[in-house]
């Protein structure tokens, strides 16, 4: 088995199908970024989630969302695209999605859809906005006491 961890962007909404037999298949487009050099190249997968484990996940996932998918690896596939250009069709089963942690779409930031407060997450804004005071209060003061001191590369330990 070759298992392997993709963070990317939805390129469409997710597409729900039925086998003859009945089993659901949700579909999902996703787009990933290689770097070379300076180059951006944008690699895309067909992600495949048999069954309705990730049913709940559904109405939060929409084109441009930022997700993290763990699978497995299919066989890579070939075929010609509209330009008769070879392209390589790339296909992960799922086994797990969560939300990324590495951005925003810009869709959710224009919607900002935010659930029920609960007491967790009342939790986590007083800890992020005591975070966010330290934090200028840690800046502030070393602002304040580098612009008194000359310091050479040669004292800073890193």
């Amino acid at each position: 088995m070759n298992f392997l961890n993709l963070a990317g962007h939805l390129g469409a909404d997710p597409e729900v199908r039925f086998t003859s037999n009945g089993k659901k298949i949700t579909t999902l487009r996703l787009a990933t970024k290689i770097r070379k050099g300076n180059n951006d190249e944008t690699l895309w997968w067909r992600v495949s989630i048999w069954g309705e484990q990730f049913d709940n996940m559904m109405p939060y996932l929409k084109k441009g969302s930022p997700i993290v998918v763990m699978g497995e690896l299919s066989k890579p596939e070939i075929y010609t695209d509209r330009n008769g250009q070879p392209q390589i069709s790339m296909a992960v089963t799922a086994s797990n999605i969560s939300f990324s942690p590495f951005g925003r779409s810009e869709k959710s930031e224009s919607t900002n859809v935010s659930p029920k407060p609960d007491a967790q997450n009342v939790k986590n804004n007083d800890m992020e906005k005591s975070f966010n005071a330290a934090n200028e209060q840690n800046q502030s003061f070393a602002a304040n006491s580098m612009s008194n001191q000359d310091i050479s590369d040669d004292e800073v330990p890193f």
